[in-house]
């Protein structure tokens, strides 16, 4: 129970409709246990009357009798219905405290693990599957709900229905009461030894429950490749290992819990056994009545379902304490990226790395080593070098996905760390490499940046990332959904509707990840001829494999293995003749091609 521990602060917030839930869970069993009374003395009643009855035989007085007792039978039954009514309206009662409050529960349990996610790092989900991030906010929450409903509310029942019928009992008869629950020590050592075998069970199935979703959303994300691949069958084969698995952990469960109905049953039926044997030679005595042991018969039947249900409760407990635990490890697990400071202050753009270096925290990859290089608001800057070399480091970095290891990174002098986390970001557009589209309308995606924009400014900013025209063709222009990760549109398409994105921020810092990569030539050069001329007074970062003339950079840097081996401006760096002059070669008769008439 430590693991469901956790759930304790939201039972507290809805206290009132779960102490609700309790008193309407004893009251209801309160006329429960009054029905048994009611049938004992009706009995009780037809067994002094029968010998009277057959005494009169031939007597006017037999049929009076025959009539006075089936209209206190009637009475008798119409007591026991209304009994029976009260019992059922208090019981709409405890579902409509106890299972609403489960849900509600789960709602606000869901509700927090997704904004917990939100808040943890990169290196988090490098670490994570998504498959496991799911199967934690969608299967497991969905067994502690059942442990906050189902299982709380016949634990209740079971506990007051057993206080109230035991004490009928004894009030009975002790020595019958004694007897009849001779069989429950036997329950007890049974459901004990029952439970931890399924909370052992339950913690397997729930984690290859976890696998199969991983399987099942890496293969639809990769669907492109593997049917290019032609590997189909293969992965199906995968799947379906994996299916077998989880199959076989749940058969094996289920071999278990199979054992605890057939176990009350017969324990139960020994109770009943014991209660007629003991009881009628009870009666024989003259200690008790015969409607005494048709009391004690349906009291011991009233307890099967509670007493069968201690196997069903333990059950989703035990599964419940699995997937809490499960659900735990990431709700503990704290984000490296805290916000230090609430204070807003205004982003200049002033960029400065003095000896910088960095370790990639998942993996040990040193990323940087020592860089070093200033940025004045509303330079722009190009950071050129090979696949691996750091570039994108620099950029996770100035949006704080990550943490420096050593040196200083100051925006506006001040230290990264101690810039208010939200505003930074919001005052810097970012896009990166790898393009993400959700799958919202092409509108939705570009007003990502900016939820209050209106539909002239997302058309005008698609303008200016050259993507208006193309957005304009589609079947339902601008509300044409794109799809899961923007699967309905080109790598360039999806390329420039980010870029408008990003621009739409009206950023400070405006950071761009080789974003140009799947786009034609004629809609690159659009696309720089608004950053020279309407972005002039943004601090920008172009990370990129190429070299683009056409745009007048304050300065480039050139990475190899995280180092910074060139810097200067674009005639300084030809000067050189190193890697930057290298490269511009290479590139230069392509675009010498493009800019001839």
């Amino acid at each position: 129970m430590k693991h469901l521990a956790y759930l304790n602060r939201y039972i507290w917030k809805y206290k009132w409709r779960f102490l609700l839930g309790i008193v309407f869970v004893v009251v209801s069993n309160y006329f429960r246990v009054l029905q048994p009374r009611i049938i004992r003395n009706a009995l009780d009643l037809v067994v002094e009357n029968i010998n009277l009855f057959r005494n009169t035989s031939g007597f006017e007085v037999q049929s009076e009798i025959q009539n006075e007792l089936g209209q206190t039978l009637l009475v008798f039954g119409g007591i026991v219905l209304l009994l029976a009514l009260m019992m059922g309206v208090f019981m709409f009662f405890m579902r409509q405290t106890i299972i609403v409050m489960s849900r509600l529960i789960e709602f606000d349990l869901r509700n927090d693990i997704f904004a917990h996610y939100e808040k943890l790092s990169l290196a988090f989900y490098k670490k994570n599957n998504t498959g496991d991030l799911m199967a934690r906010i969608s299967e497991d929450v969905g067994k502690v709900r059942m442990y906050l409903g189902p299982a709380i509310m016949y634990a209740i029942n079971l506990v007051s229905l057993f206080v109230l019928v035991i004490s009928s009992m004894l009030s009975v008869s002790w020595e019958l009461t004694l007897y009849s629950l001779l069989p429950l020590p036997i329950l007890s050592i049974s459901i004990y030894y029952v439970s931890n075998r399924i909370n052992k069970k339950s913690e397997k199935i729930q984690a290859q429950l976890s696998t199969l979703n991983s399987t099942s959303q890496e293969v639809f994300s990769g669907i492109r490749v593997i049917k290019s691949y032609v590997q189909e069958i293969p992965m199906l084969k995968h799947f379906t290992s994996q299916a077998d698995d989880f199959k076989d952990k749940s058969m094996s469960l289920a071999k278990t819990e199979a054992m605890f109905h057939p176990l009350m049953m017969v324990l139960i039926g020994a109770s009943t056994l014991i209660v007629i044997y003991v009881g009628g030679i009870q009666v024989a005595k003259g200690n008790i009545t015969p409607g005494n042991i048709a009391e004690f018969v349906i009291y011991i039947n009233m307890l099967t379902w509670p007493v069968t249900a201690i196997g069903w409760v333990a059950s989703i407990i035990q599964r419940a304490a699995a997937s809490q635990k499960r659900i735990n490890e990431f709700l503990h697990a704290q984000p490296d990226i805290m916000n230090e400071n609430n204070e807003v202050v205004p982003i200049k753009g002033h960029i400065a790395f003095k000896h910088v270096s960095f370790t990639y925290p998942d993996t040990g990859i040193q990323a940087l080593k020592d860089v070093n290089f200033e940025l004045e608001p509303g330079q722009k800057m190009a950071i050129i070098g090979k696949t691996g070399t750091g570039k994108t480091t620099i950029a996770d970095l100035l949006v704080r996905m990550y943490d420096i290891t050593s040196g200083e990174l100051l925006i506006d002098g001040i230290p990264i760390r101690q810039h208010n986390l939200d505003h930074l970001r919001k005052r810097t557009g970012y896009v990166p490499q790898d393009v993400f589209l959700f799958s919202d309308s092409v509108a939705g995606n570009v007003a990502f940046g900016k939820p209050d924009a209106n539909q002239k400014e997302i058309e005008e900013y698609t303008k200016h990332a050259s993507v208006y025209e193309d957005i304009a063709g589609l079947p339902e222009g601008f509300e044409t959904v794109v799809g899961e990760r923007g699967v309905t549109l080109s790598g360039g398409q999806k390329q420039r509707v980010s870029i408008a994105r990003a621009f739409i921020k009206n950023p400070d810092i405006i950071i761009l990840d080789d974003c140009l990569s799947a786009v034609d030539t004629t809609t690159e050069q659009r696309i720089l001829g608004f950053l020279e001329n309407h972005l002039k007074d943004k601090t920008t970062i172009i990370i990129t494999h190429r070299i683009y003339s056409l745009l007048d950079f304050d300065k480039i840097i050139v990475l190899d293995e995280g180092v910074v081996a060139e810097e200067g401006t674009h005639d300084e760096l030809l000067a050189k003749g190193g890697f930057y002059a290298e490269l511009y070669e290479q590139q230069k008769p392509a675009e010498e091609e493009f800019l001839e008439p």
